[in-house]
């Protein structure tokens, strides 16, 4: 409103963005939007299988594994290195099912990764598997960033990222609030997300806190602790809205994608 209490043009604009409207879109499918889950690497039968049963196939699902003692990808056979990263493109592919789906493996059989090898990945997907969305829902801890040039190598990716018009979504930490997980704290070119509980699986919410700014529905539906509330599961739900908005308007950047979510919050409560 107006200072005078008159409806202005922006009042008329912001009343046409409703979650309905965009997210409800029979055409919001996530069709023509390239996804890269950064993760312990993705299951593919599994997923195909479930999403065959339920009556919608989902486009082949490629990627690569990233070791630190490899300067090259190997190649993805469809196996996962653990559950995690099945979980989370479970719930891409429930919010977006038509949605290219790539698996970047980067933990391995120790169930650990390096900095170096998140980066090689973030690249990779950018360069070589030209997403529009990547999902990080793992946190590298504070203590492996502690020295300066490791910690400005990542940024330095995730701005990258956001200049070459890629929405990254990242995890915020789930067990020690006052403890920082990065990427999340880079909050400016990328999009940090919390978990919260919605009756809706397209539901969210903006709530700025501690570089965190939305919260997405916390809970997956594939794999052992998926029922578990965690940022983890969250993210992906948000990565998959993104995808939705974006096969409606493919041209979007990630500041416009990050106002036009705020913009779908107003009014929305968890």
């Amino acid at each position: 409103m107006a200072a005078g209490g008159e409806p202005t043009v922006f009042d008329e604009i912001f009343a046409r963005i409703t979650p309905d409207r965009l997210l409800r879109d029979p055409r919001a499918t996530g069709e023509g939007v390239a996804v890269a889950v950064i993760d312990s690497g993705v299951e593919r039968a599994v997923l195909e299988d479930k999403f065959r049963a339920a009556g919608t196939p989902i486009h082949p699902i490629d990627g690569a594994l990233f070791r630190a003692d490899s300067a090259a990808p190997l190649p993805y056979t469809g196996h996962q290195s653990s559950p995690h990263g099945t979980t989370v493109a479970d719930v891409i592919l429930t919010v977006a099912p038509r949605v290219k789906l790539y698996s970047a493996d980067v933990f391995g059989p120790a169930g650990t990764c390096e900095v170096e090898t998140v980066i090689h990945a973030l690249r990779h997907a950018i360069e070589v598997w030209k997403v529009k969305v990547i999902n990080l829902s793992l946190g590298v801890p504070e203590h492996k960033l502690q020295q300066l040039p490791r910690r400005q190598a990542l940024l330095r990716a995730i701005e990258e990222a956001y200049f070459r018009d890629v929405l990254v979504f990242a995890a915020a930490h789930n067990e020690h609030p006052l403890t920082r997980s990065y990427p999340a704290v880079f909050t400016t070119p990328l999009v940090s997300v919390d978990k919260g509980v919605f009756d809706d699986p397209l539901g969210f919410a903006y709530r700025l806190r501690d570089h965190v700014e939305f919260q997405a529905h916390g809970k997956g539906y594939l794999g052992p602790f998926a029922r578990e509330p965690a940022t983890s599961w969250a993210t992906p739900h948000l990565s998959g809205i993104a995808a939705r908005i974006l096969s409606l308007k493919p041209d979007l950047k990630p500041f416009e994608m990050k106002t036009l979510l705020y913009w779908l919050t107003r009014g929305r409560t968890g």
